[in-house]
């Protein structure tokens, strides 16, 4: 009888390893084992999965596939990674240089004929063929994962990351006009482990932030804006209008929390959430100043 392991030792869905919010890049000595400080992308998170029967999953934040959304770089995935890798990375778009959040909100087609390349930006390995490497510490993990993408390129590669801190210091302050978010901080010494942890630590430009999300304005199956809560208690509904894929997203995330229809005195009628959520938000100061919904934030 064949006792050889499974290839595929992970299926999804998985839950992610997520960091903590940060004021600061925390400086290196300061942590036991070290730390590896990585640029934060302006993307879609995903987790990777080549399965045996000749697939790939790019695991959403809400566990959707999105690798009918990605074909292309699904198949590369496919044609160049054995199956039983699994990654953890951003799916990122660029346009003229910079990174372009609002693209991946179009459709394949659009991006095609617009000539949006699309890549997969790894930070992260959980698996090789036969083999779970989650329990393993990050720097073990990072020593692989450039193992297995050594013979890849664009549209997959992996992510920018430092053992420096004046290095990382410098891309927080030079890489936001080409669309970096900010810098992710963490343990060297880190197994990965589901759920939020204060071994990862994000610390991301002023402008992007967390909000809490109250309520949905329009069909509940289709919403077009939000209710949310800033951090400083200020109410306000987001703009502009939420595309079509924000507003599939976020039907899928209220579904079951949803209440009453309400009537708020400042932005009409709006649906109150029974169980509030965490979204990202980005800010643009000015005479009218405009809270824009990004995505739905995990716990944490």
């Amino acid at each position: 009888m064949d006792q050889s392991p499974p290839r595929v030792v992970l299926r999804p869905p998985v839950d992610v390893m997520r960091p903590r919010a940060a004021d600061e890049i925390p400086e290196q000595g300061r942590t036991p084992g070290g730390l590896q400080y990585s640029l934060k992308l302006d993307g879609f998170r995903a987790l990777a999965f080549v399965l045996d029967d000749g697939r790939v999953f790019l695991q959403s934040r809400s566990r959707r596939d999105l690798s009918r959304e990605f074909p292309e770089t699904a198949a590369y995935l496919r044609d160049h990674l054995p199956p039983g890798t699994v990654l953890d990375g951003e799916l990122c778009a660029y346009r003229d240089g910079r990174l372009s959040f609002t693209d991946l909100l179009r459709s394949p087609s659009d991006r095609a004929r617009t000539g949006v390349p699309v890549s997969y930006i790894a930070f992260d390995l959980l698996a090789v063929p036969g083999r779970d490497l989650r329990a393993l510490p990050l720097r073990e993990r990072w020593e692989l994962l450039g193992s297995a993408l050594r013979d890849v390129g664009p549209p997959l590669q992996r992510v920018l990351a430092t053992l420096d801190e004046e290095t990382a210091r410098g891309w927080f302050r030079d890489l936001r006009a080409v669309g970096v978010e900010g810098i992710v901080a963490k343990a060297l010494d880190s197994p990965y482990r589901a759920g939020g942890t204060s071994a990862w630590r994000k610390i991301r430009h002023a402008d992007t932030r967390d909000a809490v999300l109250l309520g949905v304005f329009g069909p509940v199956e289709r919403p077009h804006a939000l209710l949310v809560r800033l951090g400083d208690d200020r109410t306000v509904k987001t703009s502009p209008r939420l595309t079509a894929v924000q507003s599939r997203e976020v039907a899928e995330q209220v579904r079951g929390l949803v209440g009453e229809l309400t009537d708020d005195p400042d932005h009409g009628a709006v649906w109150m959430l029974g169980t509030p959520l965490l979204v990202e938000l980005r800010q643009a100061a000015g005479r009218h100043e405009t809270a824009r919904f990004v995505r739905v934030r995990s716990e944490g």
